[in-house]
């Protein structure tokens, strides 16, 4: 059972007819017992709610401690992706530039083997035309030396 300081100040005790309890005192001890006990019940409270506060403010720290791990989690997932992303994008350049490289190269020597080929036609027409021009000019200074006779 719970005593409040208003069932202190309000107990009674009997009194004895010879050599009892005097009044005067059990009253003012009574009343320095409620006094205290009132004073240490608002104390109680006092704590009770610094107690409470002190509850919700860690957590209020510990929800934010979870926000800011998982804040900071986010962070560092979206930063690997993005290193991630980034070397397979500098990879993925890489490759085409090396396709295009090899692109250029097999046209380049395409076009030379190309070129080698009209060249060497170029030649064989040149060695066909002097090959004619000579016979040509052979029959025509035979044709002259004939006509010279």
């Amino acid at each position: 059972m719970n005593i409040t300081p208003l069932d202190i100040l309000q107990q009674q005790f009997k009194g004895r007819i010879f050599g009892g309890l005097d009044p005067d005192e059990v009253d003012g001890f009574l009343q320095q017992v409620s006094q205290e006990m009132e004073q240490l019940i608002r104390e109680n409270n006092d704590l009770k709610e610094q107690n409470r506060k002190a509850l919700t403010e860690l957590e209020e720290m510990n929800s934010r401690e979870k926000a800011l791990r998982e804040t900071m989690l986010a962070a560092h997932r979206i930063t690997e992706d993005m290193k991630s992303n980034a070397q397979k994008e500098a990879n993925l350049i890489i490759t085409e530039a090396e396709l295009q490289g090899e692109k250029l190269l097999s046209t380049a020597e395409a076009r030379l083997v190309e070129l080698r080929t009209e060249l060497q036609e170029l030649r064989r027409q040149r060695q066909q035309f002097e090959a004619s021009f000579k016979s040509l000019l052979d029959s025509h200074s035979k044709m002259l030396s004939t006509i010279d006779e």
